[in-house]
């Protein structure tokens, strides 16, 4: 058997690896490249004239394919020439100019440096601190990230130090810079009945404070960013805005690295982090902070009871408040933050992408360890475990989410990093939530039914969209992201039979509500997919601009049709 390039004893190699394969994963994807079964696939590119001898380590009817060093007349292709070599493919594609490439090239170059950091520090470090809860050891276990970006890891504009500080990859922590605002420049809103934005997060604030002034926290990072801002600089000079540096316990940084946590802590803190992290700078916008509240005050309207009383162990974190200054010449001063429940305690529960996440030389990943143990305390095969492993997963996860789409017309943006399982004492899973401040969508057809739960829910916000757009969008992040991806990692880590599980989906599907979004999963020949490869290199920033329009949408073939179609064959 062919050794795993990821389990390399040299991290470089490993950084290099991880971002070639990623990369070639996303290519054939985005551009409907057929992967054989096994082999060698000959990737031609015409916009530079190379052809490349790429090593099939494993076909994934879902995408998560498996490759080798890819050869360039028989000698190993160098990582940076096959970045430059595909994202060359992407401008021709996208009708840009070539030099309009250079920066994607750079950023995967820099999640492959990334990579080889995090490898390193874990293999040295491979146990998780005594302490560390599970909802915490499983937001830092994502080393290589999101298996179809081009850039996962890449993370520009802060120095080693403070990435040490700031990545959940290397278990940072980090005490949270405060400011002083007075009441006259203080925004924000909350859900929360008997208690401001600015009381609850004065409870995480153990320091005087002058009369009429409110603890307004930061990143660190951005603490230092904001202070050179004209309008925050303007309210710092008139005494408005304090500076009081950093203070109290080490917050640490979940798998989004900007959403810090305590595990004392009743809240979660979504922060303003002006990194460029993947394709965005992760800069809170109020509209965002605004869905949220607007969110948990439609829960709060009914919503939830409905949600509690059909699917009781299903459950949607709320980012009920925010908090933030009023700064001359700007709609956001930079110190926008999302206050979230932290419902997790000491629970069994993991994101899935962290459950999922390949330990590159470290042992299989979570999942794997969930998988084997319950087939070895059982007596039963890793295989058919992984099966009902899945199909539990889709009652507590997948059903609901459709109940809520389907019945209630709210569509979220259940992707992997989006989603928490939790797991009961043997590894099953037994219950999940949804989290998120901003990936909210309500369909046209039902707004009616929505505004009688809480009228005035769409006024002034961009929530309300067409039945097209949001079973687009339930398509590619449930869909997609979400069953694909956890089919295609139990497939690619040899756990279970990729095409068995799309059956046990489509089962799923089939005795499920009977709606357009299902009809198209169901029978529609193609997909629409978030195209990551093609985003990345035509430099969309996904947090900014018309939603519809944010990211570049492909067409890929439907895996659960074509599980049919080679039946009927």
């Amino acid at each position: 058997m062919t050794a795993d390039p990821l389990d390399h004893p040299e991290p470089l190699r490993v950084g290099a690896a991880a971002a070639t394969e990623t990369l070639l994963r996303c290519y054939v994807r985005e551009t409907g490249v057929t992967v054989p079964a096994d082999g060698a696939l000959a990737l031609n590119l015409p916009a530079s004239g190379l052809t490349l001898d790429v090593p099939v380590l494993h076909r994934s009817a879902t995408g998560w394919h498996r490759f080798g060093a890819p050869l360039l007349h028989g000698c190993p292709a160098d990582p940076a020439l096959v970045a430059a070599a595909l994202v060359l493919e992407a401008t021709v594609r996208l009708r840009l100019p070539p030099h309009r490439g250079l920066d994607a090239v750079a950023r995967v170059e820099n999640s492959a440096q990334r990579v080889a950091t995090h490898v390193a520090a874990r293999r040295a470090a491979p146990d998780d601190p005594a302490g560390t809860s599970p909802f915490l050891a499983a937001e830092q276990a994502l080393l290589l990230g999101h298996p179809f970006h081009p850039a996962p890891k890449s993370r520009e504009g802060a120095s080693e130090a403070e990435l040490a500080a700031y990545s959940p990859e290397l278990r940072g922590g980090t005490p949270l810079h405060w400011f002083a605002a007075h009441r006259s420049v203080l925004a924000g809103d909350t859900a929360a009945l008997g208690a401001s934005a600015a009381e609850l997060v004065g409870r995480l604030y153990d320091g005087p404070l002058p009369a009429q002034f409110v603890a307004v926290p930061a990143h660190p990072w951005q603490a230092r960013d904001v202070r050179g801002r004209p309008g925050v600089r303007a309210l710092l000079d008139a005494g408005l805005l304090r500076d009081l540096g950093l203070a109290g316990p080490d917050w640490y940084p979940t798998s989004s690295v900007r959403t810090l946590y305590r595990p004392d802590a009743d809240v979660m803190l979504k922060l303003s982090l002006g990194l460029r992290i993947t394709n965005s700078r992760r800069n809170n916008l109020r509209s965002e902070l605004d869905l949220g509240v607007r969110i948990a005050r439609l829960l709060a309207a009914g919503l939830q009871d409905r949600l509690a009383a059909t699917h009781p162990a299903f459950g949607i974190v709320r980012d009920f408040a925010w908090i933030s200054i009023d700064a001359p010449g700007g709609a956001e001063s930079g110190l926008e933050t999302a206050i979230r429940e932290n419902p997790f305690g000491d629970d069994l529960v993991a994101c899935v992408a962290g459950l999922v996440a390949e330990r590159p030389g470290l042992g299989p990943s979570r999942l794997a360890e969930l998988v084997g143990g319950i087939a070895r305390r059982t007596g039963r095969s890793t295989a058919g475990v992984g099966v009902e492993w899945f199909a539990r997963y889709l009652e507590v996860l997948a059903t609901p989410l459709l109940w809520l789409y389907t019945e209630c017309g709210l569509a979220l943006e259940a992707h992997q990093q989006n989603t928490v399982v939790r797991l009961d004492c043997n590894g099953w899973p037994d219950g999940a939530w949804y989290r998120d401040s901003q990936g909210y969508y309500v369909r046209k057809s039902h707004v009616d039914a929505v505004r009688t739960l809480l009228p005035g829910i769409d006024e002034g916000a961009p929530i309300v969209f067409n039945d097209a757009l949001t079973d687009e969008r339930v398509i590619y992040y449930l869909a997609v992201n979400n069953l694909f991806g956890l089919i295609g990692a139990f497939g690619s880590q040899r756990l279970a039979d990729e095409r068995v599980l799309l059956g046990v989906l489509r089962g799923a599907l089939t005795r499920g509500p009977a709606a357009r979004v299902v009809e198209l999963l169901l029978d529609a020949p193609t997909l629409r997919c978030k195209a990551n490869y093609l985003t990345c290199v035509d430099g969309r920033d996904e947090l900014v601009g018309d939603v519809a329009s944010q990211s570049v949408y492909v067409e890929i073939p439907n895996p659960l049709r074509e599980v049919v179609m080679s039946e009927v064959v």
